[in-house]
């Protein structure tokens, strides 16, 4: 069974036990939930469960960063008296290769403002991405590698 989905039943089976349907005790049963599945992690095969939750957390986090900042950087874009943009579409060599990897990254891209997924090549080796400021493709290529990437690649490869 899927470890996520073992935590909330537990969480689940904690907030039937003690009769309190609300917020913070399904959140305290999800929890208690993790530490109980910490502590019985080879016997039950949950050995990265943990660490994948903190790595999830940190790409959460690394997104709504970059969602801040880039929200900004475009504020300042269209506020500036002079617009010197150069908008462009540039290839971005994937290194992810699962469909869902492929697509989280293609979502997040794409749910940064300033920024647009636009296409997956065929082999699903490039990911074409529109950027409203497109004149410097390899920072752009940098970024995307050392941030979301990497953050993917480590949460869920």
């Amino acid at each position: 069974m899927n470890t996520a989905i073992m935590n909330l039943l537990l969480a689940v089976v904690w907030v039937a036990v003690t009769g309190s349907l609300t917020v913070v005790n399904f959140a305290f049963g999800f929890v208690l939930a993790m530490v109980g599945l910490w502590l019985v992690r080879e016997q039950v095969g949950t050995v990265g469960y943990l660490s994948r939750t903190w790595r999830l957390l940190i790409l959460a986090l690394l997104f709504l960063y970059e969602l801040a900042m880039s929200a900004y950087s475009v504020a300042k874009l269209v506020l500036s008296p002079r617009m010197d943009l150069k908008p462009g579409i540039f290839a971005y060599p994937l290194r992810l290769e699962g469909d869902f990897e492929i697509t989280l990254l293609a979502n997040l891209i794409t749910l940064t403002p300033g920024t647009l997924s636009v296409d997956v090549s065929d082999d699903c080796k490039t990911l074409y991405v529109h950027a409203i400021d497109c004149s410097d493709p390899e920072a752009a290529r940098r970024d995307i590698a050392e941030g979301f990437e990497r953050r993917i690649m480590e949460a869920f490869c």
